[in-house]
């Protein structure tokens, strides 16, 4: 009886220790952002950011992105996408989700992050990449407390946000920091 209680839990270790290292041997999900600036690659936090990553391989999917654009830029702070097209109309998006800004994350320079209302739970397609460290939206520290989710960052392509960044800008249906030059997503794909 002893011996086939042993068997049973070395049986059980096994299987939990394959589980173990098979996740741990997964790799982050990982996109190509086409722009008419360069292409970015961005790397996806999915385990510390489930909801959100999933949320945007989805939009991702569905070609969502594709023919969106930056419409807000500024310099020394962020860029903004992913929710207007190039005639500024708003895409119709999914039910809003739970934000996971208490993943430890940070607002740091090159991160990827869900742009939101005032609500801390209104996040849905919009997305910002960092252009510089902005602790101030990290959570625990930003106005509201709750801060603004980081889900991934950029692993390539980091001067191509600096370009974007740094495009002149303007007023635009009654939008501030609109690039003057339109930067169009071209499109996000998943790669491997």
């Amino acid at each position: 009886m002893l011996k086939i209680i042993f068997t049973g839990l070395s049986l059980f270790g096994l299987i939990l220790a394959f589980t173990f290292f098979a996740d741990a041997g997964q790799a982050n999900p990982k996109v190509l952002m086409k722009t008419t600036k360069g292409d970015m690659t961005i790397e996806l936090y999915q385990k510390e950011a489930p909801l959100t990553v999933k949320n945007f391989l989805s939009y991702v999917d569905e070609k969502f992105y594709d023919n969106t654009i930056f419409h807000r830029v500024i310099k020394d702070f962020m860029i903004q996408g992913g929710g207007l097209t190039e005639d500024f109309i708003e895409k119709s998006s999914k039910p809003p989700i739970k934000n996971e800004a208490t993943n430890g994350l940070k607002n740091k320079r090159g991160t990827i992050a869900m742009a939101r209302m005032n609500e801390p739970h209104s996040a849905t397609s919009q997305f910002f990449i960092n252009h510089v460290d902005n602790s101030f939206l990290d959570n625990g520290v930003a106005a509201d407390g709750w801060g603004y989710c980081v889900f991934g960052k950029v692993i390539d392509g980091m001067n191509i946000v600096d370009a974007i960044a740094k495009m002149p800008t303007m007023t635009k249906h009654g939008m501030a920091d609109v690039p003057r030059e339109t930067i169009k997503i071209l499109s996000v794909t998943r790669i491997e």
